[in-house]
């Protein structure tokens, strides 16, 4: 009998904590809607890490042996090596059209301007007492982009692995919440209601210019920054695959099956990082806080760049357009259109701003990449 009371005697009110936080991530998803098919799993993968001796981990018996947890060998063997993400990767590239942006190419510029926030951030958690690795991994919070921040944060901080991606997914699912006052604090009502052009959106785009792009970027970035080659290199071939037109079948399996069974995976397995001793720490509270202010700074980065790019314009941008940059696909894209709907009903950003977030994309990936090659 006493055997089967050990589980309740040994719980603590740390681990009874952990579980309520995971019930809220699962409120967040079910409820709220906001991003299920990730902070589902990880908030019940972190009821079942909390629970005293589970067997989903590592367990120690008094003999000294080993007994390996589920959680654990996925932990090690998909994240440790990095495979979860770089599949993730793979997905989310066949699920990206990069037509828009060939259409009106100069609103690639956002996908760099709005990666500042990072580098603000990794600043910033350096003077809060971080090491340099730490804090670049808490700075790509920033980048709102869920797959770059846990690569980096596995190759960098594995210790912090569980709040940078309950931080980096929690914030990409309020982006239609902390997006659109950051942009308001920072755009008159006429830059709201700018009007753009058409910027080409008639314009078909070759094939041939479709499939040796994810080929070129890829090289480029190679012979620039290899260590970059694994995280922009699967993000294109999963575009090949969606571009090239053979492997049609293949495209729509890594869109659907492969993203939902890997994003799956990925969050469950994180959520064993999420244990009562490792979470329940004042870094935490600090890495929450550091990957918001990385998230307003690259918000106010992109909106700031677009009107600093329009003293040099003939044709100017719509300021909003800039905090598209971020790497938020499609969501953030759709919050900039809403917002010019709501200043004007008939002004229709949304191909600009799918331009800009799609930029976003590389370029979240390329800042990831880079800190990579600098940070040692």
């Amino acid at each position: 009998m006493e055997g089967l009371m050990v589980g309740l005697t040994s719980m603590t009110w740390q681990m009874l904590v952990m579980m309520i936080i995971g019930g809220i991530l699962i409120f967040l998803a079910v409820k709220k809607n906001y991003e299920p098919t990730l902070l589902l799993p990880i908030g019940f993968g972190a009821i079942l890490a909390n629970i005293p001796f589970s067997s989903v981990l590592d367990q120690t018996e008094p003999s000294g042996q080993v007994v390996e947890g589920a959680l654990s060998i996925f932990f090690r063997v998909g994240i440790l090596t990095e495979i979860f993400p770089l599949l993730i990767f793979v997905a989310i590239g066949a699920m990206i059209d990069f037509s828009p942006l060939f259409r009106n190419p100069k609103l690639l510029l956002f996908g760099a301007a709005a990666q500042f926030g990072i580098f603000f951030t990794m600043i910033l958690a350096t003077l809060l007492g971080f090491d340099l690795k730490e804090a670049a991994s808490i700075g790509v919070i920033g980048s709102a982009d869920g797959p770059t921040s846990i690569y980096v944060a596995t190759r960098f901080a594995p210790n912090l692995l569980g709040p940078i991606s309950v931080a980096a997914y929690s914030y990409m699912a309020l982006v239609p919440i902390i997006q659109p006052p950051i942009i308001r604090m920072l755009t008159t009502k006429e830059e709201r209601m700018m009007r753009m052009d058409g910027g080409g959106n008639d314009r078909k785009i070759s094939r041939a210019t479709l499939v040796l792009f994810p080929i070129l970027v890829t090289i480029l970035t190679g012979l620039f920054a290899p260590t970059a080659v694994a995280l922009i290199g699967f993000l294109m071939f999963g575009n090949l695959v969606r571009e090239c037109g053979v492997l049609n079948k293949l495209s729509l399996a890594a869109q659907n099956e492969l993203a939902s069974l890997v994003t799956l995976l990925l969050g469950i397995t994180i959520a064993s990082t999420m244990t009562a001793d490792k979470f329940l720490q004042v870094s935490t509270l600090f890495i929450i806080g550091l990957g918001l202010v990385a998230f307003m700074f690259d918000t106010a980065g992109g909106v700031l760049f677009a009107k600093l790019l329009n003293f040099f314009l003939k044709k100017k941008v719509n300021p909003m357009i800039g905090a598209a940059g971020i790497s938020a696909f499609p969501m953030s894209s759709r919050v900039i259109h809403t917002m010019g709907l709501k200043e004007d009903p008939t002004n229709y950003l949304l191909m600009h701003a799918v331009s800009a977030n799609v930029s976003g994309q590389i370029g979240s990936v390329l800042a990831g990449g880079l800190i990579l090659a600098l940070v040692h």
